[in-house]
């Protein structure tokens, strides 16, 4: 093998003249600085800038390259224009959704970047894809071809041993493909996992956060072993790549709403409803699936209460979404609204609950405001004069609302199974004084009773649907098991079995015989008074005894 250029007493610039217009266009600055430069090439191959040169320090490879054909197949990409700030993990990025990538070298200084492929038909689907699609990085538009060279090779002395972030980027390429081998391989559609949801997360906030990668083809929703999963489709395997290596690990809300993403095996998703559950955005004429709701559409009818297609109601406040912004993407008003940011002008959420179908024998107030507020903080509650099967439920935060309905809308209370949906009020109003209301509006505003004024509560953490099993805490030392399971007996409860924390006899579960009766129990047990200072907390519980 020849030696390096800097090396060879015999070398002169004719020795660049194999090299192919491609990489000549970066590097060709006439022959006195060629000959200045102490780069290294070997075959006229592209040159490394100088150890000595203080802004490229990091790029002075010895690289030894075989020259070939310009044009002809290889294993080795040729990538021009790239941004000065780009780094190997952005560039072995771009291989990563056409197969193996073996090594890096970027040439910062040249605006260049080489990238080796496994082999030959990885490289050529890359080099294929980007000549009908351009690549960018950082917003510039960059140029794949191949290289003239059939392989790339750094000496032992500048290898990437020796520069941790090129290591790094390769190590990860490989820890992907290695991950895909047990998935779906690369390809436009991604399977994405919520983990620890808190929240609820819909399908709409699933979009404008996905969208933020890239163009969103479609999105179908469902449930799997208790776990909220989505599909995701894009138009291309790039995209699908770039949203995988920036969303996954990402909390859609501080401390929850994890997304867990990987490839699916499926290629395409077929869509038949676009409805709160899937959509295909490149078809909005699909039906929903609701025959009532289909013929209404067809005939025009107005003022129709289509599902939310903009995901404000689904919003907690705190910490948004954590993924950076990228680069040339303008966040939508419906995008900064998912993340819990108003804008000035924009309307503010609905917080108030319509609950209807109750049992106007055992309603209150009082009991609506301690079920709803296992959830969220009820400020004000209203039983409908005309209708006391109905009552209005106001929440302090938007999320509070997509809290209860997802965990109470259907769930048999007191003989009847209610329902709860968004109201059209914006707030509850009061009764103007001397108006006769017979108690039958609250305000619950100052209340000591609210389980998550303080912002980003623990309580969070353990909200779960009614359940037969219900969370005791607040027990005072000098209350026993039996004394408990009395007072549960006298408000009705049929007591099943009862547990004491071991390590905190502060807190018990109860199990009682059926949701319905433990909803019962929730609200006439909790904030039960046990002694003369201390109250009963109950909560519904995800264990059971």
């Amino acid at each position: 093998m020849k030696r390096p250029f800097s090396e060879n007493p015999h070398a002169t610039p004719s020795s660049l003249a194999n090299l192919p217009d491609e990489e000549m266009h970066q590097i060709q600055r006439g022959s006195d600085e060629l000959l200045a430069q102490t780069g290294a090439v070997s075959n006229g191959s592209v040159m490394s800038p100088a150890p000595n040169h203080a802004d490229n320090n990091n790029d002075a490879k010895k690289v030894k390259l075989d020259t070939k054909n310009p044009g002809a197949p290889s294993r080795v990409i040729h990538i021009r224009n790239i941004p000065n700030e780009v780094t190997e993990a952005e560039i072995v990025h771009l291989g990563i959704p056409f197969g193996k990538v073996t090594n890096v070298l970027v040439l910062k200084g040249k605006n260049q970047a080489f990238l080796e492929m496994s082999d030959e038909v990885s490289a050529t689907t890359m080099v294929n894809y980007f000549t009908n699609c351009t690549a960018q990085l950082r917003g510039r538009a960059v140029y794949v071809q191949f290289s003239n060279h059939k392989e790339l090779k750094t000496d032992q002395t500048h290898s990437n041993a020796q520069n941790p972030s090129a290591q790094a980027a390769l190590q990860a390429a490989q820890a992907l493909v290695n991950q895909t081998d047990t998935q779906g391989g690369p390809n436009t559609v991604l399977r994405v996992i919520v983990e620890h949801m808190i929240y609820p997360v819909t399908l709409d906030v699933l979009y404008q956060i996905f969208s933020r990668v890239g163009k969103v083809l479609k999105i179908v929703t469902f449930t799997k072993n208790n776990t909220f999963q989505a599909l995701i489709q894009y138009p291309d395997v790039v995209t699908a790549q770039a949203a995988k290596m920036t969303l996954d690990g990402q909390n859609i809300y501080n401390a929850c709403c994890t997304l867990r993403i990987e490839y699916s095996k499926l290629s395409n998703l077929n869509v038949k409803y676009n409805n709160d559950k899937s959509r295909d955005y490149t078809n909005p004429n699909l039906p929903t699936g609701d025959p009532a709701l289909d013929s209404a559409l067809a005939i025009g009818a107005p003022n129709l209460n289509l599902p939310n297609r903009t995901g404000e109601n689904a919003t907690p406040t705190g910490m948004p979404f954590t993924g950076m912004p990228l680069a040339g993407v303008t966040p939508t008003a419906a995008a900064l609204g998912a993340a819990g940011i108003r804008l000035p002008g924009q309307p503010s959420p609905n917080c108030v609950l319509l609950v209807s179908n109750l049992n106007e024998e055992m309603v209150t107030p009082d009991a609506l405001f301690t079920l709803f507020g296992v959830y969220g903080d009820v400020q004000r509650v209203k039983i409908l004069f005309n209708k006391k099967d109905n009552a209005l439920v106001q929440m302090s935060e938007p999320h509070q609302t997509q809290l209860a309905i997802s965990h109470l809308d259907k769930m048999k209370t007191w003989g009847k199974q209610i329902r709860v949906t968004l109201s059209k009020h914006q707030t509850v109003q009061l009764p103007k004084e001397g108006q006769p209301d017979a108690g039958l509006t609250k305000d619950y505003s100052n209340s000591p009773l609210h389980r998550f004024k303080k912002p980003g509560s623990k309580n969070y953490q353990n909200i779960y649907p009614p359940s037969a099993t219900l969370h005791l805490s607040n027990i005072p030392p000098t209350v026993d098991e039996e004394q408990i399971k009395d007072a549960f007996a006298h408000a009705g409860a049929n007591v099943k079995a009862f547990k004491f924390f071991p390590k905190d006899r502060k807190m018990a579960l109860i199990q009682l015989g059926s949701v319905e009766e433990a909803i019962a129990a929730l609200i006439k047990m909790h904030n039960f008074q046990l002694s003369d200072s201390s109250h009963l907390r109950v909560s519904f519980s995800k264990s059971t005894i």
